[in-house]
């Protein structure tokens, strides 16, 4: 039984193309299977997290990230009462908009795309999802239901454009197809996707800091959370050996964060007492959150993290190196477009302005893999770089 707050999906306000409804799946079933089966989600598999996708197989990469992402928020919302379906969709969606090379990436292809609207990793999931996937017959995109684009539009909070801003782009063409409700929080199950974002990343950067040596236990046993949760097993299992020691003492970290979630959820509804998803929507904070104690623990766990992981030298000599090839390839991509794969010159033709064809740019050079971009980089510069007559691969 779902809570008169969740989303029912046979009260769904449907998809932008009419679709006959499926005989063994709920709507929400069908939009978690065709992002599970979409090009963008099979490509995350090589898209980097925190670590570049080549620099081992044991990190995290999108892919994993998403998976766990989806795992935490099936259990949370299957707890509360709500739709894990619509839940779990959202959640594996809510990556396929990053681009190769993680935030790095992102910040990169953000700088090369400011004079045509910027770039947003969220809204450029929306793009994803609505238009750049391109299997049926019948339509663009995946179809999915107003449901499941509003958790991937507003799972962070209500989008709206601050004083002097604008909203990305990719965000105003998809809300002006079917009105998103950006001003308003989105559905629970939008919001437990992405609290399972912060616990599922929390937990496993601290595993993936401590394989890479960028930082050790002893340094994990002075921060809040952590440090309890080694002394525990400590106490517990005195002796243990160094890799079950780690993984006890990080499940713990993790049970306690989705605990401390579900207990704070549970206590929000009871005072709201909210009987429908427009409730949930309605309300002025989201319902679904860490209690203030935890917030602020994790608060130095990131900080911590942010210093020793995501800013250490080697990472960021790393990232320097291989986000430079975004740079070297969005101009070169923008001065030569017939350099661009046949199945894009349909697109490239009827840009008729340079922000169209930057905004296809953009779309190809997102969603390449880290090794794909690399070899791509080698391939025109390289080859561009030894031929006999030194042509510029910018042109002359």
């Amino acid at each position: 039984m779902l809570a008169p707050f969740a989303c029912q999906p046979d009260a769904t306000r449907g998809r932008l193309h009419p679709e006959r409804m499926s005989s063994f799946r709920s709507a929400f079933q069908r939009d978690r299977d065709r992002i599970i089966h979409s090009s963008a989600f099979r490509r995350l598999k090589h898209k980097t997290q925190v670590f570049v996708e080549h620099e081992g197989d044991y990190y995290r990469t999108r892919l994993t990230h998403s998976i766990e992402v989806a795992q935490v928020a099936r259990t949370i919302s299957g707890v509360l009462g709500l739709n894990t379906d619509l839940a779990e969709a959202i959640a594996l969606a809510h990556d396929l908009g990053h681009t190769p090379f993680g935030h790095t990436g992102e910040d990169a292809l953000s700088d090369l795309m400011a004079p045509y609207g910027g770039f947003d990793h969220n809204a450029q999931a929306l793009r994803i999802v609505t238009r750049l996937e391109r299997h049926y017959a019948d339509f663009d995109g995946l179809n999915l239901t107003w449901e499941t684009l509003e958790g991937i539009a507003k799972h962070n909070g209500p989008v709206v454009a601050g004083v002097g801003e604008a909203l990305p782009y990719a965000l105003v063409e998809a809300n002006a197809e079917w009105d998103l409700e950006l001003q308003t929080f989105a559905s629970a199950e939008a919001q437990v996707a992405a609290i399972a974002d912060d616990i599922a990343y929390s937990h496993h950067d601290l595993h993936d800091g401590l394989r890479s040596g960028l930082f050790n236990e002893d340094d994990l046993m002075e921060l809040p959370v952590t440090g309890p949760a080694f002394e525990e097993v400590d106490a517990l299992h005195p002796g243990l050996d160094k890799m079950r020691r780690r993984h006890e003492a990080l499940r713990r970290v993790f049970g306690r964060m989705v605990e401390d979630v579900i207990a704070v959820a549970n206590i929000r509804l009871t005072a709201a007492d909210p009987q429908s998803v427009h409730d949930i929507r309605a309300m002025d904070d989201t319902v679904i959150r860490f209690s203030k104690p935890l917030y602020q623990e994790l608060k130095a766990i990131r900080s911590f993290l942010f210093t020793r992981m995501y800013r250490a030298p080697s990472v960021m000599k790393e990232r320097a190196r291989v986000t430079s090839a975004l740079r070297d390839l969005f101009p070169l991509y923008m001065s030569h477009p017939e350099t661009l794969p046949e199945e894009w010159r349909e697109d490239v033709a009827r840009a008729d302005t340079q922000t169209l064809l930057a905004r296809i740019v953009a779309d190809y050079v997102a969603g390449m893999t880290d090794r794909f971009a690399l070899q791509e980089h080698a391939r025109l510069f390289q080859s561009a770089d030894h031929t006999t007559e030194k042509v510029s691969p910018y042109g002359p």
